[in-house]
C-alpha cells in the first residue's frame, strides 16, 4: 500500500512541475507580454519555448489521465454517495 501512496505523490508532484513548467513558458509565448518585457529571440529563445510548453502540456495531460485513472475507485464512489444523497458533510 505505502508503494501506491508513493506512486500516487510521485505522480501529483510530476502534475505540479508540469504544470509550472507549461503556465510560464505559455506566459514567455505570450507576444504582448514578450514585447512590454522588451525580450526578444536573441534574449529568449522562443522557438525552444514553444517546444518545452508543447510537450509540457502534452505530458501534463498524460499525467492527469494517469491520475483520474489511479483514483479512479474515489472518483467512483464518491459519485454514487452524492448521486444517492448520501453525502457525509
Amino acid at each position: 500500500m505505502a508503494d501506491m501512496q508513493l506512486i500516487r505523490w510521485c505522480v501529483d508532484f510530476g502534475m505540479a512541475v508540469l504544470f509550472f513548467v507549461t503556465f510560464v513558458t505559455g506566459l514567455f509565448k505570450w507576444t504582448l507580454l514578450m514585447r512590454t518585457l522588451g525580450l526578444t529571440d536573441l534574449v529568449m529563445p522562443i522557438a525552444l519555448m514553444s517546444d518545452i510548453h508543447d510537450w509540457g502540456g502534452f505530458l501534463l495531460g498524460f499525467m492527469v489521465a494517469l491520475h483520474l485513472y489511479m483514483n479512479r475507485a474515489w472518483i467512483f464512489s464518491t459519485t454514487r454517495k452524492m448521486l444517492a444523497g448520501k453525502n457525509d458533510e
